[in-house]
């Protein structure tokens, strides 16, 4: 797979240039590794391990849907809260595998955990930790259904422990974040710094997604890591807080996956003063830095919906409610009518209207005003007397576009993140499994 190392958050219009990723922040306490099982049979990395050598505790939540992967189920059986590593495999999501499934979580976390321990032993310090399966936990992606490759997993895991990384350098990032990814055509990262109390940590994370994305919890598979000391249910805490804007705040074809996780993991390097509960004022700086990482990551996923070529923010303002504003967000972001008129440059405002209208959302009219950009298009209930088409048809050439809607009925906003629909996302999905 061909990897495009751009940073492709916040164009500003057509000719806009993008740079590069920013480099990640180290996260102490991590180790990182990521090779082939040749689970695609092409030599792509296709397994990724986080491994905790002092431990990480951590908080998950997952996937609203009715069907989950046997790895969402293995997590949730897992009642540990301090756990040792995280193996992530691409190619299967080990959705309606029966009980083989599950078993193989079993088998294969048996000779995981039994390999972490033999590679403790043999740490510098002597000191021997014994590691079991309930330490660890999986993240799956990829086709539901089909048998899952156990055995090729198993067989790797001693090739996967010799690569593992402490440095965590901008190409082991990279790496990792690359061998997560199915039908997406870049990796996802992102990293901020700040401060609890006098002491500095880090937050740096990866994620994947680019098709079946609307969450309802949190994206496909993202993955934030931090040296900050914190207890288990204030990381449960801060992800439910943050991810209402986040992850929960985009969509690309209104599909919710069977294998969504977004997880976070605390080190407990950085040693700060303790934390209490999620309303302490020192987390204040913490938390925002957490929504940036969050925030960063979701847009870089709706940027990579499948087939893309543009990126769309529609923003709705002056709402009755916040419930209000998300309705007719999203009831505009899943048009599939807007959003190939976005694909073909076309400023047909009526679609927007509609989607507003199907929402079932209270509204009134003559209080309407729709803004593609800062050019104005809809006010008093109808189209503006100096309308310019080809003014705004320009503007749709840009690679970011934003669809603004004011209410005028109340002081609640809501912003939701998605892309075009192009004829690509037809072609990569009805050629997914060939």
């Amino acid at each position: 797979m061909t990897i495009n190392l751009r940073n492709f958050l916040f164009p500003k219009a057509k000719s806009s240039k993008m740079g590069d990723f920013q480099e990640l922040k180290q996260i102490h306490g991590l180790s990182i590794s990521s090779v082939s099982a040749d689970l695609y049979g092409n030599g792509r990395d296709d397994l990724a391990l986080f491994y905790f050598k002092n431990g990480a505790k951590y908080a998950a939540i997952y996937t609203k849907s009715k069907i989950v992967s046997e790895s969402i189920n293995w997590n949730l059986k897992v009642k540990n809260k301090f756990i040792k590593a995280l193996l992530v495999n691409t190619k299967s999501a080990n959705t309606f595998t029966g009980p083989e499934g599950f078993s193989a979580l079993k088998e294969i976390s048996k000779v995981l955990s039994k390999e972490l321990t033999l590679k403790s032993s043999q740490s510098s310090d002597g000191i021997k930790d014994v590691i079991t399966s309930n330490q660890i936990i999986f993240a799956s992606t990829g086709v539901i259904g089909g048998k899952f490759p156990t055995e090729k997993i198993k067989q790797t895991i001693p090739y996967l422990l010799d690569k593992l990384k402490e440095d965590q350098n901008k190409y082991i990032w990279m790496k990792a974040a690359s061998s997560i990814v199915t039908t997406d055509t870049r990796p996802k990262l992102a990293s901020e710094e700040c401060h609890i109390g006098t002491k500095q940590v880090n937050i740096s994370g990866v994620a994947k997604g680019s098709g079946m994305i609307e969450p309802n919890m949190g994206t496909m598979l993202a993955f934030i890591f931090t040296d900050a000391e914190i207890p288990p249910q204030i990381l449960k805490d801060l992800l439910k807080r943050n991810v209402k804007t986040t992850f929960n705040a985009i969509t690309v074809d209104g599909d919710t996956s069977t294998n969504d996780m977004v997880g976070i993991f605390s080190t407990g390097y950085a040693k700060n003063s303790k934390i209490y509960n999620v309303l302490d004022p020192k987390l204040k700086e913490f938390e925002e830095a957490l929504q940036n990482v969050m925030l960063n990551l979701a847009k870089q996923i709706a940027r990579d919906g499948e087939g893309a070529k543009k990126f769309l923010t529609i923003n709705v303002t002056k709402a009755k409610s916040i419930q209000a504003a998300r309705s007719i967000a999203f009831s505009v972001a899943n048009s599939p009518l807007i959003k190939t008129a976005v694909a073909g440059e076309d400023p047909n405002w009526g679609r927007v209207v509609m989607a507003i209208g199907k929402a079932g959302e209270d509204i009134s009219i003559k209080n309407l005003r729709i803004k593609f950009g800062e050019f104005v298009i809809v006010e008093d209930g109808k189209e503006i007397e100096k309308y310019d088409e080809k003014l705004i048809k320009e503007y749709m050439q840009w690679d970011s576009i934003d669809i603004n809607i004011e209410l005028n009925m109340g002081d609640n906003e809501f912003s939701v993140y998605t892309c075009d629909f192009t004829k690509d996302y037809i072609s990569i999905n009805a050629d997914y499994r060939s």
